[in-house]
């Protein structure tokens, strides 16, 4: 199994917003009615509102490739594009989308590690994230990787209020920094 990790440009918007529809749908559809499943993918994951957050230049998206094939993509905010005011030496990670015929294989952790490497390279010393208190899976992956929750948030599913559990992970100054660029 060969695993590459890409940078998003613009001329990926399409191909995003086809994974970005069919990974949220694949993980929330079951929980979540189909009216505010359609608001929220209508909202979220329209081509001008992709075409924006790929054109800001604090946020960034990257593809993961296995064998080739897109098996994911992860989306970080820096500074001003954070959700919520974290501070200048925080990244937010917003989405770790994995496939469902390429989970179980590792990926969220590579797109974890990218994560890591870009918060370390821009001086940052906290990653934070909001994960669906329902989401049991993405908690126990989140604390597997050493995050703690520290707060909450609400998330809107359509008309829905939901929580999003609020988790940090911090690192010393003297990280080392390990960078594979791709």
């Amino acid at each position: 199994m060969t695993v590459t990790i890409k940078k998003c440009s613009r001329e990926d918007l399409q191909i995003l917003q086809t994974i970005s529809i069919e990974t949220f749908s694949d993980t929330f559809k079951d929980q979540n009615s189909p009216e505010n499943m359609k608001a929220y993918l209508d909202k979220a994951f329209n081509a001008k509102q992709l075409e924006k957050e790929l054109s800001n230049i604090s946020s960034e998206f990257y593809f993961i490739f296995v064998n080739e094939e897109i098996a994911g993509y992860l989306k970080v905010n820096m500074n001003d594009a954070q959700s919520e005011k974290m501070g200048d030496e925080s990244l937010e990670i917003e989405r770790i989308y994995i496939r469902n015929k390429f989970q179980g294989k590792g990926l969220g952790k590579n797109l974890f590690d990218k994560a890591m490497e870009i918060a370390i390279k821009q001086n940052k010393r906290m990653i934070w994230l909001g994960v669906w208190e329902k989401n049991a899976k993405a908690i126990a992956f989140y604390k597997k990787l050493g995050f703690v929750q520290k707060g909450a948030h609400s998330f809107y599913m359509g008309d829905e209020e939901q929580t999003d559990f609020i988790m940090t992970k911090t690192w010393p100054a003297s990280t080392p920094v390990r960078i594979h660029e791709q």
